[in-house]
């Protein structure tokens, strides 16, 4: 086992280095997570750290590691190995470059920052004695359909999480969920010199929309919460016609709404139908998926702990807040277990340049380790 301690700069780099692309996401860059992960693996054993492999999905592989007693309480720390897309890039993507404190890459800041973090605590903690059994999930196609944290939940049990999402020093209590539809409305096809038979569909969808966006602005932006801010509904994508000189036979429009904590998936559905039937227009909706959101109980042990490893390594409580966007930490709080999400900061998420800062990667590293020695998770 090596002696000195692991640098969580160069384990970075090295990370960066490995195409981890979600092939689902981007066919055209059919990387996966196959190389990254059997790269953390075969690093963390090196470390005395005892790791292994889960598919999540056929070559869609999680790495799997632990420190500490077999029979102590649980305490995971979780991130994913796979990132979005290169396409638009005006960085070199898998060369990871360092200016001043940013580390530049894809996946840097969405979170192979949080990766190598995560991976440099439990070698550390491998040489200690602790009061709880440390579980890395390092997991597979968070950006498309999560089946990486869902088959650790389904796999093994824990006591609390901490999720390592980005998250600029906050302690993140809160997220919001998502849900999805289409909704299609039905014309009636004719030539266009034929506006005596001729319906639009996109005409139709039109009223629709306006009826959606009147929703939005008079009601969901007063229903706020006070960590995630508030509910929304944003008209995405649309398709519609055969061509310019004949009425479209049919639209087909795609919708999301943003989701608060205590809001249910059944009553959203439940009002966004009704909003489609009141407008008069015969058209369909099909929620298609959705992910719910997630609130963390602040008397939760887990949320103490944090707060003090935080203040412990950087000498002030970090502020309690929530996110707009959808994460992992809400499949471990379903599965119920207590999630936190702390993080480090940077920019650039699915974006053309992406860096992350190295002194909150190495916050983040030193945050962790304090955790685990004086985790209560129970």
């Amino acid at each position: 086992m090596p002696d000195h301690q692991p640098s969580v700069v160069e384990l970075l780099q090295q990370l960066v280095r490995i195409p981890s692309v979600n092939p689902t996401l981007v066919p055209s860059e059919p990387h996966g997570e196959g190389a990254i992960a059997a790269f953390a693996c075969e690093w963390l054993n090196a470390r005395g750290v005892a790791a292994s492999l889960e598919e999540a999905a056929p070559g869609r592989p999680n790495v799997v590691a632990a420190v500490g007693p077999d029979d102590g309480p649980t305490l995971v720390f979780c991130a994913h190995l796979d990132t979005v897309g290169t396409a638009g890039m005006t960085i070199q993507p898998f060369e990871p470059r360092i200016e001043g404190d940013r580390l530049y890459g894809r996946g840097a800041y969405d979170m192979k920052g949080s990766a190598a973090a995560i991976m440099v605590a439990l070698a550390t903690l491998a040489r200690r004695g602790l009061p709880v059994r440390v579980v890395a999930a390092l997991v597979a196609d968070e950006e498309h359909a999560s089946l990486g944290a869902l088959d650790f939940v389904r796999r093994h049990a824990a006591d609390a999480c901490i999720v390592t999402e980005p998250s600029e020093g906050s302690l993140v209590l809160a997220h919001k969920g998502f849900l999805w539809a289409e909704i299609v409305t039905a014309g009636r096809a004719a030539h266009g010199s034929r506006p005596d038979i001729g319906v639009s569909a996109i005409a139709k969808m039109a009223r629709v929309i306006a009826a959606l966006e009147a929703f939005d602005a008079g009601e969901l932006r007063r229903r706020t919460h006070p960590l995630a801010g508030s509910a929304s509904l944003h008209c995405a994508l649309i398709e519609g016609g055969t061509g310019l000189s004949t009425y479209a036979p049919e639209c087909r429009l795609k919708i999301e709404r943003r989701t608060l904590p205590g809001e249910v998936s059944g009553q959203v559905e439940r009002e966004l139908r009704e909003i489609v039937e009141r407008v008069g227009e015969g058209a369909s909706i099909d929620v298609f998926f959705s992910r719910d959101p997630m609130t963390c109980d602040p008397r939760w042990p887990i949320v103490d702990t944090m707060r003090e490893a935080v203040a412990d390594v950087t000498g002030q409580l970090p502020p309690d807040a929530g996110v707009g966007y959808w994460m992992d930490a809400a499949i471990f709080a379903a599965a119920g277990i207590p999630t936190v999400n702390y993080g480090p900061s940077g920019t650039g998420a699915h974006e053309a340049v992406e860096w992350v800062d190295i002194p909150s990667v190495e916050r983040l590293t030193r945050v962790l380790v304090r955790a685990a020695g004086r985790s209560c998770v129970r």
